[in-house]
């Protein structure tokens, strides 16, 4: 996929040296398409990390799509300079007026919280609220995916006894979702969570569809039958060392973690780990795209 970007982003030179067809605000110009406009709400205090994450996952497909990157103004960044929120993100009152395709909102550390307690909870179900009027189909992930469901449905998530995290094994509940189209029987995703959703809560509400679930890690994919919401509770867009990054941070905090399960070789945390699940998390973000997005997106947006 043709992923118009600013030229200057820091992801652009990551992504062209993988090989990732990243195109320039100029050339995109002189292509007569519409491209798909998405917009990301980025949640997660890396902000550059998941930038690139997302935008590698969002790029095996033909589609010219135009990414912009949304910030929340009632919190600050501890871990993000300054001046590259300033050059590429934009806050909810510069944008609330567009249309937009799709729309990703991110995780974020702070599932301990109440969601009441979240600095930014109240700009978020103002933008949560805008997402149903503005956005033709948005994806939500991790606690992204909570909040959403808690503000919109009222579901709640609940404390988990320890830390969810690794690697694990999953299964497709619809074997005609689109999303999980090409998909194999079963497939790894990462999850890293303290708190889940219950699968009864999900299924007594009408206008939601579980879609996929795991043993050990309970509900990973939801949406609603309209398909204008999914959400999803891993981390598909995760790098190989993401999971290890965080394990070391939470020892040195003098956290009591586990090590994260299926991940590292014999549970050996000086292995490299082995990433299995890029496949089929690069597959969920083209089929999102293309059967959620481009294939029911009306032409002229402002019509959604």
């Amino acid at each position: 996929m043709p992923i118009k970007i600013p030229n200057s982003l820091p992801s652009t030179q990551i992504l062209e040296s993988e090989n990732i067809f990243v195109m320039t605000e100029y050339r995109a110009l002189h292509q007569d398409i519409r491209p798909l406009r998405l917009l990301i709400l980025n949640l997660m205090p890396t902000k550059i990390v998941t930038e690139t994450q997302l935008l590698r996952k969002l790029s095996n497909t033909p589609l010219q799509v135009e990414a912009e990157f949304l910030q929340t103004i009632s919190h600050k960044s501890k871990n993000t300079d300054p001046e590259h929120l300033k050059s590429f993100y934009r806050a909810f009152d510069e944008v609330k007026h567009r249309h937009y395709d799709g729309m990703i909102i991110t995780g974020a550390p702070v599932e301990n919280m109440e969601f009441e307690d979240v600095n930014y909870w109240k700009e978020l179900c103002e933008i949560l609220e805008w997402t149903k009027t503005n956005v033709h189909s948005t994806l939500h992930i991790c606690w992204g995916a909570q909040a959403a469901l808690y503000y919109h449905y009222g579901i709640k998530k609940f404390p988990l006894d320890k830390k969810l995290s690794g690697i694990f094994k999953h299964k497709i509940l619809n074997a005609n979702s689109r999303l999980f189209r090409d998909f194999d029987d079963v497939f790894y995703m990462p999850h890293s969570r303290y708190t889940e959703v219950r699968e009864t809560d999900i299924l007594a509400v009408p206008e939601l569809e579980l879609i996929s679930t795991s043993d050990e890690a309970g509900v990973f994919a939801v949406k609603t039958k309209n398909n204008r919401q999914l959400f999803i509770t891993g981390h598909p867009e995760y790098d190989a060392d993401t999971l290890a990054l965080e394990y070391s941070r939470d020892v040195d905090k003098g956290l009591e973690i586990d090590i994260p399960k299926n991940y590292f070789p014999n549970d050996d945390t000086t292995k490299t780990p082995c990433m299995y699940w890029r496949a089929h998390a690069g597959l969920m973000y083209t089929n999102w795209l293309n059967y959620y997005v481009y294939q029911s997106t009306p032409y002229e947006t402002e019509v959604l």
